[in-house]
């Protein structure tokens, strides 16, 4: 980005580190508020992604109709063989295998999974082909923490689900790994902007305090269903401690604290065992290994 100097006529002595050669304080901050105005002026357009994040979409949008037979689900999933290998995979695991009987064709998976499953797992594999772009190298630490703490709340939303709730897990599944589509959003516009790419911790500030609010408007710009938008909306924001969930918005608040906490993947050193957070794990502890285990194979399957 090109810094106006004449409106900051001390930016040469003040906004150049002359050790390091790049930008900090006022123009550090123009870079910051550019991308931002960016990526607002893209979320009322065409939403850019990579080509992979793109072609999930697509295949989103081909499988829209529920009433699709599972013969013409096969063929379009299986113009996609990384899916179609993902899909094998996920109806063979623990989770969804049934009397040890092993699936040995895609229709079968896609029977056994249900299209609901098919799509979220086309998005879930974009997902974890974004965390591991070279692009986004830079952030390596920071995007494999996201990818795991999305995975861990969707295992934790699909649980609390099933087990408190007539809400089909599966949605649930979904709005837990989308609840921070938002910050994989950013990370992704982040390495167009030199001085953002060579200071993380600044980047991490910014998604902290934008993350939410962005992907609520991204979720709506990818056409993802009102339901899914409504339940990311405020996840981060403190509240009561819910001793019970019943709504999907519950299950997103409760299973992002019990991925770590609400800001696990910002900060690090953060307690998840005190305050609120500590009461909502203590209410749902029992719950706990039963989502770790479940995470660890979804971080198995589609990474």
């Amino acid at each position: 980005m090109t810094t106006n100097h004449e409106a900051h006529p001390k930016a040469d002595a003040e906004d150049v580190d002359e050790k390091q050669g790049d930008k900090v304080g006022q123009a550090l901050n123009d870079e910051r508020f550019q991308m931002l105005a960016d990526i607002a002026k893209e979320l009322t357009g065409t939403v850019v992604f990579p080509t992979y994040f793109d072609a999930a979409f697509h295949l989103r949008q081909e499988l829209h109709d529920p009433a699709l037979p599972t013969a013409r689900i096969a063929r379009i999933v299986s113009l996609e063989p990384l899916v179609a290998t993902k899909l094998m995979r996920l109806a063979n695991s623990a989770y969804y295998r049934r009397r040890n009987n092993q699936v040995i064709d895609l229709k079968a998976a896609i029977t056994r999974l249900g299209i609901d499953v098919v799509r979220t797992t086309a998005l879930a594999i974009a997902m974890g082909q974004l965390m591991r772009s070279k692009d986004l190298v830079a952030f390596n630490d920071f995007t494999h923490a996201l990818w795991e703490h999305s995975i861990k709340t969707a295992s934790a939303t699909r649980i609390l689900a099933h087990t408190y709730t007539r809400i089909n897990p599966d949605e649930a599944l979904l709005a837990g790994l989308v609840h921070d589509l938002g910050a994989f959003y950013m990370l992704y516009r982040a390495v167009q902007y030199p001085e953002l790419r060579a200071r993380p911790d600044t980047l991490k500030h910014l998604i902290l305090q934008w993350h939410e609010s962005i992907g609520v408007t991204l979720l709506n710009a990818l056409g993802m269903p009102d339901e899914i938008v409504q339940a990311t909306i405020d996840h981060d924001q403190p509240r009561a401690a819910p001793a019970m969930v019943r709504t999907l918005s519950e299950i997103v608040y409760v299973g992002n604290i019990l991925a770590g906490t609400d800001f696990e993947w910002l900060r690090q050193n953060f307690d998840p065992d005190v305050g609120e957070s500590g009461l909502v794990r203590q209410n749902f502890a029992d719950l706990l290994p039963e989502i770790e285990a479940d995470a660890q194979e979804m971080l198995t399957l589609f990474t």
